[in-house]
């Protein structure tokens, strides 16, 4: 099967994952995908994905079979509450460089658990006894904490909703502008750093804040 994912542009590789999650919400895959493990011996010589997707480390939104992709399409980079650190940072500019991938998606989803315990920690003044799990709740509490001090906090799940796209938008904002090798390729080279959500509830994800 010949690899068919070279030098997609930004907006190729992202109507390709809109399409490949369309089917995905449809029950449906694609027969690339189906035998896209036919590859495996000829992926041991490289790899050239065609979008990088930077997701929570949630177990129901495995980025692979959301947008219906199979071997080598996809550069994945998991963290919980799908927050931007210096090693995400580091992830992105590498594939982004030395595959020359044209796309970088980061994908938040509905009902976040690091979302969730980011908000019950700023309402109740409350401090996880890790460290390494405060270092994911203080990235994101900044862009929670906004949005506590408005008529949001009385409503529990609006403040969630609002929080999840809120928290994905800033991770975006800080690839987009907290790297010189990102922006350069953004401001010259065509690489697209988009938002996205995904539903728990329908399968779908939505786009936003598309240059």
């Amino acid at each position: 099967m010949p690899n068919k994912q070279s030098n997609l542009s930004g907006a190729e590789a992202l109507a390709r994952l809109q399409e490949g999650n369309q089917r995905f919400a449809n029950n449906v895959r694609s027969l690339d995908t189906l035998l896209s493990h036919t590859q495996r011996a000829s992926l041991t010589e490289g790899q050239n994905p065609f979008a990088i997707i930077l997701g929570c480390s949630d177990s129901r939104v495995p980025a692979e079979l959301v947008f219906d992709q199979g071997f080598g399409s996809l550069f994945v980079i998991r963290v919980a509450g799908n927050i931007v650190a210096p090693s995400q940072i580091g992830s992105v500019e590498f594939a982004a460089t030395q595959y020359n991938t044209r796309l970088v998606v980061v994908l938040g989803h509905t009902q976040c658990g690091a979302v969730h315990a980011t908000i019950e920690e700023l309402r109740h003044n409350l401090k996880s006894p890790s460290h390494n799990q405060r270092s994911i709740v203080e990235r994101i509490a900044p862009a929670v904490a906004t949005l506590m001090e408005t008529p949001l906090r009385d409503d529990p799940e609006a403040l969630m909703k609002h929080a999840v796209r809120a928290n994905i938008r800033a991770a975006t904002s800080h690839l987009r502008h907290g790297s010189e090798i990102l922006e350069n390729l953004i401001a010259n080279e065509g690489l697209l750093v988009v938002s996205a959500e995904y539903s728990l509830e329908t399968g779908k994800v939505e786009f936003f804040d598309v240059p």
